[in-house]
């Protein structure tokens, strides 16, 4: 096994979904190894001069967007809903997620989560949508919700957020190897070879 790959995603992102839904059963058929790293772009964003995704300000780019993912989640067989408000709200989650991966279910938790937004258009910055899926898994809710909003669970995803504009990263999903920089859903095949030493 080579370099682990950390996987940078973010729950608003609609790439992310298709990263997310798949890098596991990608990497385990490589034999590469994955450390997952929730952050958030809002604030990579606003270093832009950005106050909204993308997608929203350059509505021919949504609009591009939004039909690509319909094709994509068709290739992968994946559920699709299209989310009736965009972007959502993913900073409870992204919090969770950094509890859900100091206790080992942070893959599962997200696929969940993701699930939920894109394939369901439900609300993940509600607490009760959030603890409904926490529940599905087999965790205390109320515990991982509690924790999700203390201090250090905070300054944990603050960290990952810094970190990632420390690699340059100025999308998601991205996944590093080193200091490699791999951007996009469809640059997953490659970051895994570049972990395994095949160029």
């Amino acid at each position: 096994m080579g370099e682990p790959i950390k996987f940078w995603y973010e729950f608003a992102s609609t790439y992310s979904y298709l990263a997310v839904m798949r890098i596991d059963k990608v990497a385990d058929a490589a034999g590469a190894s994955v450390i997952w790293r929730p952050f958030l772009l809002g604030p990579i964003f606003a270093n832009q001069g950005w106050d909204d995704s993308p997608f929203n300000i350059y509505p021919s780019k949504g609009d591009y967007m939004w039909r690509d993912l319909e094709r994509l989640c068709e290739d992968y067989a994946l559920p699709f809903k299209r989310p009736s408000a965009f972007p959502r709200n993913g900073l409870r989650a992204a919090r969770v997620a950094c509890v859900a991966n100091e206790e080992g279910w942070c893959p599962a938790f997200s696929r969940a989560v993701f699930t939920a937004h894109f394939a369901e258009d439900r609300d993940i910055a509600e607490p009760s949508v959030l603890k409904e899926v926490i529940t599905d898994l087999g965790q205390n809710a109320a515990a991982s919700l509690e924790a999700a909003n203390a201090p250090p669970t905070k300054a944990q995803l603050r960290r990952n957020t810094d970190a990632a504009q420390e690699h340059g990263i100025f999308g998601a999903p991205s996944f590093t190897v080193g200091r490699e920089l791999f951007w996009g859903n469809d640059r997953l095949g490659t970051a895994m070879a570049w972990s395994l030493g095949v160029r």
